[in-house]
């Protein structure tokens, strides 16, 4: 090989390492659960790309408990969140409540699925934002490769809420997109309190895809004032499964 053909390569090299660091420098977000960092590449949710958010099937309550999951995300990034909507119920106590204060809240509502991601992807590149959130029915998958791009370029955190309209609809959250990672949320049994009342909400959460990672199940107590998971007390003191018995080959 010829001493210019070493030089184009080792420019190469360094093109490549200069486009890949420029995206690991947007780091990541943990959970602060080691169970679910642990499934996460980096130890958290990567800043700079798009994620997808689903309640399970088509219920109200599932789908509130994938919204409030992703503003316990949000709650958890610096600066202003962007929050695009189509419909007019987005419900701020509520993302009050899983940490997300309305005044970090841009609020935009959009006449249209198109329109929304159009919108979301321009906030994306506008790069000043700490997270950009939309609830849309469908995501393509040109729509979300523009915004995977899109947060990739401009270091900023992408949450897709995905909203069914009808009960088929929620079959198509098993379609591919370009999202590094995709979660299903579902209401699960609060803990029994000793007293009457009601105890911190928990979900269900599963890890569907996770570019470089595995899928995975959780439970956890739903976000508290902060946008942080828990894991319930009797998960956290369970105690370790005993290792098992190995056999004497006979």
């Amino acid at each position: 090989m010829s001493k210019l053909s070493h030089t184009g390569l080792a420019q190469l090299r360094q093109r490549i390492q200069a486009l890949d660091g420029s995206r690991r420098a947007a780091g990541v977000l943990p959970f602060g659960i080691a169970a679910i960092d642990d499934r996460l590449p980096g130890g958290g949710l990567a800043l700079g790309a798009l994620h997808e958010v689903a309640g399970h099937g088509d219920g109200v309550v599932d789908g509130a408990a994938a919204g409030l999951f992703a503003a316990g995300i949000a709650a958890r990034t610096a600066g202003k969140v962007l929050w695009c909507v189509t419909q007019s119920d987005l419900f701020a106590p509520g993302l009050a409540q899983a940490g997300l204060s309305p005044g970090r809240v841009i609020h935009v509502e959009a006449g249209d699925d198109k329109t929304l991601l159009a919108v979301c992807e321009e906030a994306l590149r506008h790069g000043g934002l700490g997270a950009v959130v939309g609830e849309v029915a469908k995501l393509p998958m040109v729509a979300s490769r523009r915004l995977q791009l899109a947060a990739e370029d401009h270091a900023t955190l992408c949450l897709i809420v995905r909203r069914w309209k009808q009960v088929k609809a929620a079959a198509e959250f098993g379609q591919p997109t370009s999202a590094t990672t995709r979660w299903r949320v579902a209401a699960a049994p609060s803990s029994p309190l000793p007293v009457p009342g009601l105890g911190r909400a928990r979900w269900d959460l599963e890890l569907m895809r996770c570019k470089g990672g595995e899928a995975a199940r959780f439970t956890v107590e739903a976000c508290d004032e902060k946008g942080r998971l828990a894991l319930p007390a009797a998960l956290v003191h369970r105690p370790a499964a005993p290792p098992p018995r190995l056999r004497a080959a006979s």
